[in-house]
């Protein structure tokens, strides 16, 4: 029996970037978004959340053939309220227009672990996206919430795509993208387009807590390949990624 949950959303949260309100995404230092979770409750535990990402299954449906990226899943509800519960295990599902590589067919993954679902840093990742939410969303009651944890590898002669399906939007209305760590790695760069497919920004994740927070119906959003700086030494990027749809 799955139970619901209840996390603090503040009415008002001052450490919500204008430029996301502005422009519909923001980069945050690790500092500062390391500060922002601190002040929701999390990091405690932050040894114990990274370490969940050593241990994630491989993704089998690259239909490029890679066997590059590693990761886990689960959905969530959430209410504007804060009280949240995890959903039956089902599929991630996006369309071919939205993901021309993977799209189109049900793609089954790992759940996350209990200990990284009831992990203080999770929960404050949540209670930060609620807070960016009931600024910018207040209408919304209800949220489908998909959490994703990704380790992408890079090898000699083999890049590691964070991205392989390209500049894109992920057919949700918000993207929180969290860097866990880098690894040995070059490049791995964001980019950020208007609905043009016009560059408005670039950045990289590099260090750990560095974020992206993206509104998706607004913006396009893409990840540079990886490569390995030192070869023949392990070389990879994890992220947690957070997708956040009104019911």
């Amino acid at each position: 029996m799955t139970h619901t949950r209840t996390i603090p959303v503040p009415d008002a949260d001052p450490r919500i970037p204008e430029s996301f309100l502005a422009k519909d995404f923001a980069f945050l230092a690790g500092q500062d978004m390391g500060e922002w979770l601190r002040a929701h409750g999390g990091l405690t535990d932050w040894s114990d959340f990274a370490a969940g990402w050593n241990d994630l299954p491989e993704d089998t449906f690259m239909a490029d053939g890679g066997r590059y990226r590693q990761r886990r899943h689960a959905a969530f509800s959430f209410s504007s309220a804060g009280e949240w519960r995890r959903k039956p295990a089902q599929p991630h599902y996006q369309s071919r227009d939205r993901n021309p590589l993977n799209g189109g067919i049900e793609r089954w993954f790992g759940m996350l672990s209990d200990a990284t679902e009831q992990s203080p840093t999770l929960a404050a990742v949540f209670s930060v996206c609620l807070s960016v939410l009931k600024k910018s969303r207040p209408e919304v009651p209800e949220w489908h919430v998909e959490t994703h944890q990704f380790r992408i590898l890079a090898g000699p002669g083999s890049e590691g795509q964070p991205t392989p399906e390209g500049m894109h939007r992920d057919g949700v209305d918000f993207v929180l993208v969290l860097l866990i760590r880098r690894q040995n790695v070059v490049s791995g760069t964001t980019s950020i387009a208007d609905a043009k497919r016009k560059t408005l920004d670039a950045f990289t994740l590099t260090e750990p807590m560095d974020a992206a927070l993206v509104d998706d119906r607004h913006v396009y959003h893409g990840v540079t390949p990886i490569t390995p700086e030192r070869p023949g030494q392990p070389a990879y990027r994890d992220v947690l990624v957070v997708t956040w749809k009104a019911s």
